[in-house]
């Protein structure tokens, strides 16, 4: 196979806690993360050798600082250096988002490359790739919805009964992840999540169950920096949504709402208010 394309859908946190600081520095989590139907484009074509990566946005790299490049060089170096790869990226994630954008192109590529070079590495040997490369992409190899623990590596894929119908928000800024969990040090946690709750309304298609469990330790750090961020979330609600969210550290929010058609007049609500307003569904595959 000389070329391939491969989806690279963005991922949000339907639930965050926050458990402590490991010995190693990071901290040990607790979440729901979530496949969504919004996908950067990967195009993938065999070269002799060397890694070329080129993308239609001008505000990500395209050297060894770019985790699709650094996810290529990996995978070479495990099967051999048998070959290399141009790889052309369409941006349709937001950049600094907050939504895992160069974690799931580098998943994609590590996908990519397995497939093109008929490799036929296991699953565990691509997640152990890669770990290498950074915490979200695991996640985004294994693809779906997990429970995440640890630093996110450990997973236990959950059903999901039906779709979420969804409506994300990007202000337009970028957050410090470091920045953000360094704050949360110094303050109490008052609302934590119920992730078997939430677990439990995935599987069995109950929205208001999972909603109500729904909930991000790390939402007060941001917006006390970002009060748009509450901003977004209360617009959501009144618009509509069954629940409003901070994804990760942020800056972005999600509204789960209980039809797409009702997602779909939210987003024309509040479209101009916003500098990237999107619809979406839970991912397919």
């Amino acid at each position: 196979m000389q070329e391939l394309v491969i989806l690279a859908p963005a991922k949000i946190n339907l639930t965050l806690d926050v458990k402590g600081k490991r010995p190693d520095g990071y901290h040990e989590l607790e979440t729901i993360m979530h496949q969504i139907s919004l996908a950067d484009v990967v195009r993938l074509r065999r070269r002799p050798k060397g890694i070329k990566v080129v993308t239609d946005s001008s505000l990500i790299p395209v050297d060894e600082n770019n985790l699709a490049w650094r996810a290529a060089a990996e995978f070479f170096d495990v099967i051999g250096n048998r070959g290399g790869a141009s790889i052309y990226i369409e941006k349709r994630i937001p950049v600094g988002a907050g939504l895992a954008g160069g974690s799931t192109d580098a998943a994609a590529v590590i996908k990519g490359l397995n497939t093109m070079y008929e490799c036929n590495l296991e699953k565990n040997e691509m997640l152990e790739i890669g770990a290498r490369i950074g915490s979200d992409v695991p996640f985004c190899i294994q693809g779906g919805t997990v429970l995440a623990r640890g630093r996110g590596e450990q997973m236990t894929p959950l059903h999901l009964a039906r779709p979420l119908s969804l409506v994300l928000v990007y202000p337009g800024f970028s957050v410090s992840t470091r920045e953000v969990y360094q704050g949360l040090a110094d303050r109490e946690i008052l609302v934590r999540p119920d992730n078997r709750g939430v677990g439990e309304g995935l599987e069995r298609g109950q929205l208001e169950l999972v909603c109500r469990g729904m909930a991000n330790v790390l939402e007060t750090v941001t917006i006390d920096w970002h009060p748009e961020i509450a901003d977004i979330k209360q617009r959501m609600m009144g618009t509509g949504a069954v629940k409003a969210l901070m994804s990760g550290s942020g800056p972005t929010v999600f509204g789960v709402f209980r039809s797409q058609e009702a997602a779909v007049q939210t987003c024309d609500i509040i479209r101009n208010h916003y500098q990237e307003v999107f619809t979406a569904l839970s991912w397919r595959g």
